[in-house]
């Protein structure tokens, strides 16, 4: 199976998610996004695909969010999109890909919708245990 984890090596959520990939038996295609931002197309189809909306994949948590103004609820999708491309740290993460489909992995279990079973549990750096399912 093949696998892309959109990645963040410094959010939590981003490294179980690429252990838990790599605990499955997959070597993902790893792109750190915030060096390799994605197109304008790629990033509106990694929402697409995920079954989210654009302002489901744009971490308001971030300074950037309310800096730029982004919690006005009349902005567009392509004002957020905008905004995510100029700005990448706002994008949600880890999205992952596979060849069953995408999720936005957060928390990093819902990436097991999109994998094969797992052989064995798996421990969270937290200490948290993701059992197989």
């Amino acid at each position: 199976m093949h696998a892309t984890i959109y990645h963040n090596p410094r959010c939590g959520t981003s490294r179980n998610t690429l252990a838990l990939i790599r605990h499955a038996g997959i070597e993902p295609e790893v792109i750190e996004y915030l060096k390799d931002t994605p197109t304008r197309e790629q990033l509106a189809a990694l929402i697409r695909d995920a079954g989210i909306g654009v302002r489901d994949a744009i971490r308001a948590k971030e300074a950037k969010y309310t800096e730029l103004g982004l919690d006005d609820p009349s902005l567009s999708d392509d004002a957020l999109l905008d905004a995510m491309l100029a700005e990448p740290i706002l994008i949600n993460r880890p999205f992952v890909r596979t060849d069953r489909g995408v999720r936005l992995s957060r928390p990093s279990e819902a990436v097991l919708d999109i994998l094969p079973p797992l052989p064995a549990p798996f421990t969270k750096e937290d200490g948290g245990v993701v059992a197989p399912k």
